[in-house]
Parts: C-alpha cells; sequence; structure tokens
C-alpha cells in the first residue's frame, strides 16, 4: 500500500466510523452470533499473497461486525461505562500513527512530559493532594498489583525483591464487594489466596471499618503481618463506597499502606458534590481510576497517583546498560513507575479528550449521567412488581422483578430469563450481580451519547420483556 492507496482507505474508513456513530442504534447492542459463528468463517492459514484493503474490510463489515457487541451503543447498560469520545478516536489514530515506544524520557520526551502534565491536570481538578504524582497505566488491575507490590516492599524494606518469600505471613485486606484484580494481584504476588482476607459489608454493600478492625486485630495476635488494605470508591456489582476517613485511620495507626480503588467511580471526583467519597484522602498512599470507563477516553487508559513515588520507582526500576541514559534523574522515566517496559502514548488522546471537552463539558456530561439514572430509579420505584435492592450512588441502578406469589429461588430465575430474553433480543443489554441471595439486575447509564429517549426505550423494552417472560412461566 503506498500513500495515495493509504490516503484513500482512511478517508473510506472515517466516513465509515462517522457512519457507525450516527446509526449505531441500528445495531443490536449485544452481538447474537452462536459461538464459533465467527471462527468458521476465517480461513485456517493466514493468505500467502497481499489481498486489498478492499476485500479485507468487506470482511470486516460481514464478519467480524456481526460478531461485536456495540460497546458505545446508548441501550448499553452493562457491565460499566467503556465510552469513547471523537476526540479520543482522533488522538488513538495519531498515536497509532507515530508508532512510538514511550518506556523512557528519551524514547520521546513530549510523551512522558505530557503524561506528566495531564495526570497534574486531573489531579488538581479532582481536589486530591498535591503530593500525589500521577502514571497512566493499561488498566486498573496493573495499577492495584503495582500498589501491592509497592506497599509489599516499602513494608519489607525491598527485602522480597532481593530474597523473594519466605513465609512472611503477609496479609491484604478488602471488602467481600472489591473487584477481582485484588485477588489476582495477590495470586500474581505469590502471596496465595489465603493472604487475602475479604472483609464483610454493611447495609450499604461498603466495607465495614468495625469488621476491618477486627480482622486486623485478630491477625496481629496470630502473628501475621497485614501491610496493604484496598478500599473501593464505586465497587463494580452496585457501586458501593468505602467509608475510606474510618478505614484510613485504621492504617494509620497500624502502618499499613491504604490504597484506594476507584476504577469507575473517580471520574466523580471532579465534581464538588461528590468530594465526601475521598473523606480521609491525605492518609491514603494509591489511588486508580479508569479515565477508559466514565472519561470519554477509549481503552487502555488507568490514571494512578501515588504518594511516594520514590518507592515505586524502587520497587520496579532495573536499569540494564542499554537503557542508560544522560537525561536519567532529572525526568519521569516512566517505564520504572509499574510492570511494562513498554509503554503506549496515552497520554496524547487523553490530552484531546480534556482539551475538547474541557472540565467544565464532562462535569455536565457526569451530571447527566446521575440524572438518568435518578429518572430510570424513580420509575422502577413506582412500578408494580419492581424493586431497587442497592442504593443509587450514582448512574447504576441495581434492580429485579418481582412477584410475592413467587418464591425467591423462582423469581431469581424470572430476573435471569428476563435478563437473557432481554439481551438476546439485541434491544438492550444488562448484566447482574447477586446481593444477599438475591438476583440483581444492573443497569449503569453512562454511554458518551446517552440521552432521555434511550432510557425512557430501555424501561419500555424491560416491561415489555417481563410480561413475556410471565406468560411463558405460565
Amino acid at each position: 500500500m503506498d500513500s495515495k492507496e493509504f490516503r484513500k482507505q482512511a478517508h473510506q474508513m472515517v466516513d465509515w466510523m462517522a457512519d457507525y456513530f450516527e446509526n449505531i442504534t441500528k445495531y443490536p447492542v449485544k452481538s447474537t452470533v452462536k459461538p464459533q459463528e465467527v471462527l468458521q468463517q476465517l480461513p485456517d492459514k493466514a493468505p500467502q499473497e497481499g489481498e486489498s484493503m478492499d476485500k479485507i474490510f468487506n470482511d470486516f463489515l460481514n464478519i467480524i461486525l456481526p460478531g461485536m457487541t456495540h460497546w458505545q451503543h446508548p441501550n448499553f447498560l452493562a457491565y460499566f461505562p467503556a465510552n469513547t469520545s471523537y476526540a479520543s478516536i482522533l488522538g488513538e489514530m495519531i498515536t497509532a500513527t507515530l508508532g512510538a515506544q514511550c518506556m523512557i524520557w528519551d524514547t520521546s520526551p513530549a510523551a512522558a512530559e505530557l503524561e506528566q502534565r495531564v495526570t497534574e491536570w486531573l489531579r488538581d481538578a479532582m481536589q486530591l493532594p498535591e503530593y500525589f504524582s500521577g502514571v497512566i497505566q493499561d488498566t486498573a488491575s496493573t495499577a492495584t498489583l503495582t500498589a501491592l507490590i509497592t506497599a509489599r516492599e516499602k513494608f519489607s524494606n525491598f527485602q522480597i525483591n532481593e530474597h523473594g518469600l519466605r513465609n512472611d505471613l503477609l496479609r491484604v485486606y478488602c471488602s467481600e464487594e472489591a473487584h477481582s484484580s485484588v485477588e489476582k494481584a495477590v495470586k500474581i504476588m505469590g502471596l496465595g489466596r489465603q493472604s487475602l482476607v475479604k472483609i464483610k459489608t454493611d447495609s450499604h454493600l461498603a466495607m465495614s471499618a468495625e469488621s476491618l478492625q477486627l480482622a486486623l486485630e485478630e491477625d496481629l495476635k496470630k502473628g501475621y503481618k497485614p501491610f496493604c488494605v484496598v478500599a473501593a470508591i464505586g465497587t463494580t456489582g452496585t457501586t458501593a463506597v468505602d467509608p475510606l476517613q474510618k478505614i484510613a485511620k485504621l492504617c494509620q495507626s497500624h502502618n499499613i499502606w491504604l490504597h484506594v480503588d476507584a476504577a469507575y467511580a473517580g471520574p466523580l471526583l471532579l465534581l464538588p458534590e461528590f468530594q465526601w467519597m475521598i473523606e480521609g484522602i491525605n492518609q491514603v498512599d494509591s489511588l486508580v481510576f479508569n479515565a477508559h470507563k466514565w472519561l470519554f477516553t477509549n481503552f487502555d487508559c488507568s490514571i494512578y497517583f501515588v504518594k511516594d513515588k520514590d518507592s515505586l520507582i524502587k520497587s520496579f526500576e532495573i536499569l540494564p546498560e542499554y537503557l542508560k541514559t544522560n537525561s536519567r534523574g532529572k525526568v519521569n522515566d516512566y517505564r520504572d513507575w509499574g510492570v511494562p517496559l513498554g509503554r503506549r502514548f496515552r497520554a496524547l488522546k487523553l490530552w484531546f479528550v480534556l482539551r475538547n471537552y474541557g472540565i467544565k463539558g464532562i462535569q455536565q456530561k457526569l451530571r447527566e449521567h446521575n440524572r438518568l439514572a435518578g429518572i430510570f430509579a424513580e420509575w422502577i420505584k413506582e412500578a408494580p412488581n419492581f424493586e431497587i435492592l442497592a442504593p443509587v450512588n450514582m448512574n447504576l441502578v441495581c434492580f429485579r422483578y418481582f412477584d410475592i406469589a413467587l418464591s425467591e429461588e423462582a423469581v431469581n430465575e424470572v430476573n435471569k430469563q428476563l435478563m437473557n430474553k432481554l439481551n438476546q433480543s439485541g434491544e438492550v443489554y444488562l448484566t447482574h450481580t447477586k446481593i444477599g441471595n438475591k438476583i440483581a439486575l444492573r443497569a449503569c447509564f453512562g454511554q458518551t451519547y446517552l440521552e432521555k429517549k434511550h432510557v425512557e426505550f430501555c424501561w419500555k423494552s424491560i416491561q415489555s420483556w417481563v410480561q413475556k417472560t410471565k406468560i411463558e412461566q405460565h
């Protein structure tokens, strides 16, 4: 492909991208293909001769696209927001064009310095402490692993990196509702799943500080070594917010690293009315949130803040001869700030988004999503045979259909059927969680181009499929 052909194909594909967003509601939200259906349409062997981009793109449209679930669809209510925006896409296109390997300052000075500046912008706009240093990780899972390793090394005076684990009886604590990435990090670190203590939650599904205190005291008596607590701001299941101030006091009194997982709800810290979520932030050691969840920046772009950057760097730095530079010590070499050596230029798309929307534009979007979730929650409360199962803290509504004539088990089954049939219809996409012994349907309102008409359509679709499911039950 030469420059002329590239220009032609790029223009055609950008036109398709614009058309995709304009016509996205014409697609089924969740892919309706059957298992192996896409695979069976793909040749067993790679082509020996090059093929035209026209043919390749035609196969994309006819084979790949039908197998895609449309996360940017305004009726995508599943999992969590994973939104993008025109500005982010343009930034990603330029990043792909540059093809830069941004592992150290010398490999692309502008990438390193832009990353420093945009994380400072967000830190200040979110009213986080000025001593926090920011770095862009790929995901919150990586950031949490980074936090736990740094906490471990600081606790052991960096001896575990040197000599390895030696039956150290280390303990990590999180709530029962914490993200699975905490457990995965503990396993990757070689501590073992039994080193993770899951703390009971209160009536709001947030970590019980009292239960945490008891767990810490009991473990210390038994000779265990608590070194890290992971608190959640906006759990994935129900958007529960752990009592940070109480947890922070406990961590401070026991000299324990406190990491905050705000992967989902972190962007809400841009709103003054949500600053209550980080009361006690001055005792926090690290915090992560995903710009690729609810900040209109496409995956992957996770913002990690750390109080003690020297301990972070000491935990991860390795300096082979081929990476030594004259600029070392004068600049941020972000390859020392986490797990991977290789790093993408993620800061560019985030910079595009922050400048294109402005903080006020982002605030307006976030408030609108919360408002629409509140409207949907009111419809649920007013409707017969529906109920809210968890506090509506932000843009997520956990609800269910119920019938007092049915057993709890039967109600759970009806809700599973309702969700499955609704998802299969392609009209709306919901996921679920379990609260106690109750199946809760989750409706998450966070797509970039979501409007009230889409919320109304979702509610009507849910009601319609309830009637169909009830008829089938009878």
